[in-house]
């Protein structure tokens, strides 16, 4: 696991950006795995910026979204297809039937599920997944006591989770209780994990999933596993590692020729 503190979200998302645009150019058919919520918008913003600005191509490549609510009607706002469509794949070239998400509304939920698999396989797999974490330490909607097993299928909300995305909702009471996602042996099997997060709300789950013992209680503590994870942090997110200047001098010396 590599983790590189910078300087905010800007940083973050020019950082991440490099790593996407990298991969296009080296195989313009890549598979990109899609995060939802605060964290990767910066990075979408970027990402179209590069597109618009600099012909970033994104006309091969396929994307597969983390997640997806259960119940919401088709064309919610706050489903993460809409959201996945508005924040990102509308402002680039990407073609909209090479981006797929779980089927939240599906009348049978496991065979969706088994559905999404297959697809995520038979697209080869995902070259590079954009992660957040949550305040427990859930990487997509795997919540604490998740297996280190899990394949994509429904989970119950915890009630903090529920909260934090209530921003996102008129109230509470608005916030679906049921998930469709990405399990955590789904995401290990991803080539490239980059995980983005920023702001103190964040430091006590960043301090357990980094340094803390691998655990079901912090589901992201999984990605010490992972043979190429990318942790990109602001000063914020990064107050309560014991390590941190360390990490800072790692990344200020590392070779250009590692890439990200």
């Amino acid at each position: 696991m590599e983790v590189v503190i910078l300087n905010g979200s800007k940083q973050i998302a020019r950082l991440a950006a490099d790593a996407v645009g990298d991969l296009l150019r080296s195989k313009p058919d890549a598979v990109l795995g899609l995060a939802t919520g605060s964290s990767p918008l910066p990075v979408y913003d970027e990402l179209a910026a590069r597109h618009e600005r600099d012909g970033l191509d994104f006309s091969r490549a396929s994307g597969f979204a983390l997640d997806e609510y259960v119940g919401l009607p088709p064309g919610h706002p706050e489903s993460y297809r809409e959201v996945v469509r508005r924040e990102f794949t509308n402002r680039v070239n990407i073609r909209p039937e090479n981006v797929h998400g779980p089927d939240g509304a599906a009348a049978d939920i496991p065979a969706a599920c088994r559905a999404y698999e297959e697809a995520i396989a038979a697209a080869g797999g995902v070259d590079l997944q954009i992660l957040g974490v949550g305040t427990d330490g859930h990487i997509a909607f795997n919540e604490p006591g998740s297996s280190f097993a899990s394949r994509t299928r429904i989970k119950s909300l915890i009630e903090q989770t529920r909260r934090d995305n209530a921003r996102f909702f008129p109230n509470l009471a608005d916030v679906p209780h049921h998930v469709l996602t990405q399990g955590l042996g789904t995401i290990m099997e991803a080539r490239h994990v980059i995980l983005l997060a920023t702001g103190a709300q964040k430091a006590q789950a960043v301090r357990e999933f980094v340094e803390g013992p691998v655990a079901a209680i912090c589901p992201a503590s999984i990605l010490q596993f992972h043979p190429h994870a990318t942790v990109l942090l602001d000063e914020a997110a990064a107050s309560a590692l014991k390590l941190a200047d360390f990490y800072r001098h790692t990344y200020d010396n590392k070779p250009a020729w590692q890439g990200i």
